[in-house]
């Protein structure tokens, strides 16, 4: 009778510990194809239906990475999900109130911004250290930081970028913070190191990134920042809108230029339907090409 009781209890754990297997199995699959399938919002035009597609899908992501903390999709479509909604969605609430002179309402899209990008900034540390631990340590210099991201390759291009950007994104909304302002380095070596290893990634935004980082105050390296953004749009065929956009708000704008500021601008808008796959990221950098053709913005240009 005892032997029995034993086996039947041996049986129920090696059932228990399949059931569990089978699940992990499956929720793994579903994260797997929300990432794949995530890529069919970038084809939407329609800038209200995206933003709310956004919003319900952080709250999807962050549902899978309670339940999945390990996977490494699910840490992907956060990273990627905080940094592109607060770009294209948070920051456009933000921009909104500087225009309407709302400074209340600024700061407080200002913090949203932040905390978007800090919580991109977290989930990608969190996968890059699944790959290579050490992180931390290696942030405090431009030199070491660059030596821990040689030990990624391709398969990393787009979670560097990515927390890249964000990295990037979050200095430019906390420039009264020393302290973040000092880890600039790391933002341009996690864009750098993408950009080598495929700089055709996600359509040369990393291209497009350096670039602004480049031309980020009027005695920065604009130089640089050209051959970044040109090489973007070289790329893209010039089809891919946003590095046009950003080569006008900050290479154009920082080198005084008012007519070819004016003129890139105006191609954003007007702008042809020739690139399906990103027609949201295009729709995005009219929209905001269309702001930063205002007497207000070309005003801050000294235009």
């Amino acid at each position: 009778m005892r032997k029995a009781r034993l086996s039947f209890l041996w049986v129920l754990g090696i059932f228990a510990a399949t059931v569990g297997c089978i699940k992990s199995t499956i929720l793994n699959g579903q994260i797997k194809g929300t990432r794949d399938g995530s890529v069919a919002v970038d084809t939407l035009s329609d800038y209200e239906v995206a933003r709310g597609i956004a919003f319900a899908g952080l709250g999807q992501f962050e549902g899978m990475h309670q339940l999945a903390p390990d996977n490494e999709d699910a840490l992907f479509l956060l990273t990627k999900g905080w940094t592109a909604t607060g770009f294209g969605f948070i920051e456009d609430d933000y921009e909104m109130a500087i225009d309407a002179d709302d400074e209340a309402k600024a700061d407080y899209h200002r913090a949203r911004a932040r905390a978007a990008y800090d919580r991109a900034i977290q989930y990608g540390i969190a996968l890059l250290q699944m790959r290579a631990p050490g992180f931390e340590k290696a942030k405090n210099n431009s030199a070491s930081i660059r030596q821990y991201l040689s030990a990624f390759d391709k398969r990393d291009v787009n979670t560097l970028l990515w927390v890249g950007q964000a990295w990037l994104a979050r200095v430019n909304m906390a420039k009264d913070d020393p302290a973040i302002v000092a880890e600039l380095h790391v933002g341009e070596a996690l864009l750098e190191r993408s950009v080598a290893l495929d700089e055709t990634a996600a359509y040369a935004n990393g291209h497009a990134a350096l670039g602004s980082y480049h031309a980020r105050t009027a005695m920065a390296e604009l130089d640089a920042a050209q051959k970044h953004f040109a090489r973007a749009i070289q790329l893209t065929q010039g089809k891919a809108l946003l590095p046009k956009f950003h080569f006008a708000r900050s290479y154009y704008c920082m080198k005084g230029d008012k007519a070819n500021y004016e003129a890139t601008l105006r191609e954003v808008v007007d702008a042809p339907d020739a690139l399906p796959e990103q027609r949201l990221q295009n729709t995005i950098a009219k929209r905001r090409a269309r702001r930063y053709l205002s007497k207000s913005r070309m005003a801050i240009c000294g235009f």
